[in-house]
């Protein structure tokens, strides 16, 4: 499995608001873009995708821009892949007459590795993302003598 370019860039723009989220301080996207090196135009996009599944929320005006739409414990990465992707679990692929016991075994190894991929990114949310990058600034400062 292969993390798309879109899905990354929705990761990292959640993970700039994560930061801001217990101020409440909304962010425009520019500021978003230059921080994680997401083009602007792009990052609308997605910011609009994600939004329509309820992930963010746009708030108008001056200091307007976007804050997470939930508390960053409750949203997890199956959530936002499945938002940007549009995909939904897959549903199991019954047998056909014409299929060899080859390609039974093969679908069934496929959905049981699928399964286990929706398992860990179910189970993960960006604030365990922000937890694992506190942790990795964590040691990255730890010098030794």
């Amino acid at each position: 499995m292969e993390l798309s370019c879109k899905c990354e860039y929705a990761v990292l723009a959640l993970l700039t608001l994560v930061e801001h989220y217990r101020q409440g301080d909304p962010l425009q996207i520019r500021q978003i873009a230059a921080q994680q090196h997401i083009p602007d135009r792009y990052l609308e996009q997605l910011l609009a995708t994600l939004r329509r599944s309820g992930l963010v929320f746009s708030q108008r005006g001056a200091r307007g821009g976007y804050l997470l739409a939930r508390a960053p414990w409750k949203i997890t990465l199956l959530e936002i892949i499945n938002c940007i992707e549009g995909r939904e679990s897959p549903v199991p692929v019954s047998p056909n007459p014409n299929m060899t016991l080859e390609k039974v075994v093969v679908q069934e190894i496929w959905q049981e590795a699928d399964q286990a991929a929706n398992t860990v990114l179910q189970d993960c949310t960006l604030q365990d993302l922000c937890d694992r990058r506190d942790v990795k600034q964590q040691i990255d400062l730890m010098y030794y003598i």
